[in-house]
């Protein structure tokens, strides 16, 4: 930079920058930290009483100097709390909340491991930029796949039995009085199974084109003990089997694929006649300007690690993306055939769209 141009800079606008660059970087790096917490189970350690770093060293088997240095990361971004008096670390009730309990819904290791796991295809999609080739799901590292279970998991047990199927008219008490159910895009169960433990009269058929996530979502609908009125098939969504669903759901996943209009006309075709499709994306505006924000920024970042390259290595290709928005959604949903498009339910994370033939 010249001596004229450094002279031309504002320097409060300088420095600001510079501060949100000091975040993000911690940010960044603190990712890996967070994934370390919870594979190590330091968090849930700690949830229990406040410790020294050695006394968390002897109760997680772990090496206090490499731990002492994690602490200190953690105390420093506010995830962990620490007492200079005492010189011990804990958890107060919402770091416990978002980090030691895996059944709340604000757990959130698990979008740390999404990130971590999107981060180590950097390489493969830089140079998709050049070429414009595509990335499959399961080309991913395997943190992807465990990491979108836990990032997606905590907001379906917090919103989609209590509140995104009351709101589609009819639906719930059709899955009360026993009904047949097709979630397409299933990954590794976590929607299906929450489910078929709420709904227990119905069937539930999972299907998904990624092989290792099905074996997965088989194993936890055993363990759970609902596998003798639910099944996982690998397919993709255009060709999944079954006729007459009562109700089809797609859980945040339409705008990986790589031909949405030819998917929705297959669940068209699939859903009985006074049937409902249930889609869940991610929350988004129709319009870029309005999307510029917190979420946005998560959104487009991973959509251009992970969805737009899915998207791009099947045929079509057409490329959504994670921010696609309501309008174009609708477009692709009456392109298919159907006539019923509305917004049922939104959070500050997902839109709920309930559409019927």
């Amino acid at each position: 930079m010249s001596t004229t141009q450094a002279s031309a800079i504002d320097m409060g606008q300088l420095n600001c920058f510079i501060g949100q660059f000091v975040t993000d970087l911690g940010a960044a790096v603190h990712t890996g930290m967070v994934v370390i917490g919870e594979k190590l189970g330091l968090y849930k350690a700690l949830a229990g009483k406040a410790m020294t770093s050695a006394q968390l060293a002897t109760k997680t088997n772990t090496d206090e100097r490499y731990l002492r240095e994690w602490l200190a990361s953690q105390a420093a971004g506010g995830y962990i709390t620490y007492d200079a008096k005492s010189d011990k670390f804990s958890l107060n009730d919402v770091q416990a909340l978002t980090l030691a309990t895996e059944d709340s819904p604000a757990y959130l290791p698990g979008a740390f491991e999404l990130a971590l796991g999107s981060l180590a295809a950097v390489p493969r999609i830089a140079e998709s930029f050049r070429t414009g080739a595509g990335m499959g799901w399961h080309e991913h590292a395997d943190g992807v796949f465990h990491g979108c279970e836990k990032f997606f998991r905590p907001g379906y047990v917090a919103n989609l039995v209590s509140a995104w199927i009351p709101a589609l008219d009819g639906v719930k008490e059709k899955l009360e009085a026993g009904a047949r159910v097709a979630d397409v895009g299933c990954g590794k169960g976590a929607s299906t199974l929450l489910m078929a433990k709420a709904f227990p009269k119905s069937q539930f058929f999972g299907f998904d084109y990624h092989d290792k996530s099905i074996e997965a979502a088989r194993e936890s609908a055993k363990r759970e003990g609902v596998a003798g009125r639910m099944s996982f098939e690998v397919s993709s969504a255009k060709d999944f089997p079954g006729k007459d669903y009562d109700f089809v759901a797609v859980f945040d996943c339409l705008h990986d694929m790589g031909d949405p209009i030819g998917a929705a006309a297959h669940v068209r075709s699939s859903v009985a006649r006074d049937g409902v499709w249930m889609i869940v994306e991610p929350f988004a505006n129709d319009h870029l300007k309005d999307n510029l924000n917190p979420v946005g920024r998560v959104y487009y970042s991973f959509s251009t690690l992970l969805c737009t390259p899915c998207s791009r290595s099947q045929e079509v290709g057409l490329c959504l993306g994670a921010q696609a928005g309501e309008a174009r959604i609708r477009e692709v949903v009456t392109s298919a055939g159907f006539t019923r498009f509305r917004r049922a339910a939104e959070t500050p994370f997902n839109l709920v769209y309930e559409v019927r033939p």
